[in-house]
């Protein structure tokens, strides 16, 4: 399961596809509908918020929004808390190095299956991240398993 610090504008339809999907499971296994995943340690920043249903229902918005904008039909009926739903979430704290970290990731990614976006993406900066996450000054997340 790869949920993105990144802006979903720099994922490859791939990318946004598959994040969509395991997002989706993630808000299954925080709202306690499946067995699987429970112990997944990228639900543990979730988790850590005062409504995890809510925050992972924030990131899935910003999904759905980017697929919307690409002209994909994401059904957004199945986001069980969208921000339209409360007063807002909270941003979630990311580390600069875990940012990093998923840069250079999804960038050999696109390397080899888009090189067309791997074109567009690898001479920014850097990335931008997902609206959900304020970057914050530390190394790789402690609940990050680096990629092989």
């Amino acid at each position: 399961m790869r949920l993105w610090s990144l802006h979903p504008r720099h994922l490859d339809r791939q990318g946004l596809t598959g994040c969509w999907r395991e997002s989706l499971l993630a808000q299954a296994v925080l709202a306690g509908r499946t067995t699987g995943y429970r112990a997944h340690p990228q639900l543990e920043r979730f988790r850590a918020q005062n409504d995890p249903l809510a925050a992972v229902g924030a990131y899935l918005a910003v999904l759905a929004e980017e697929a919307t904008a690409r002209g994909y039909r994401f059904d957004h009926s199945r986001i069980d808390s969208s921000p339209a739903d409360g007063a807002g979430t909270a941003q979630i704290p990311v580390t600069d190095g875990q940012l990093a970290l998923e840069w250079r990731h999804l960038l050999a990614k696109l390397e080899h299956r888009s090189p067309e976006r791997w074109q567009r993406e690898h001479v920014l900066a850097g990335p931008e991240p997902h609206p959900l996450f304020a970057v914050v000054p530390g190394a790789i997340e402690s609940w990050e398993r680096e990629p092989g």
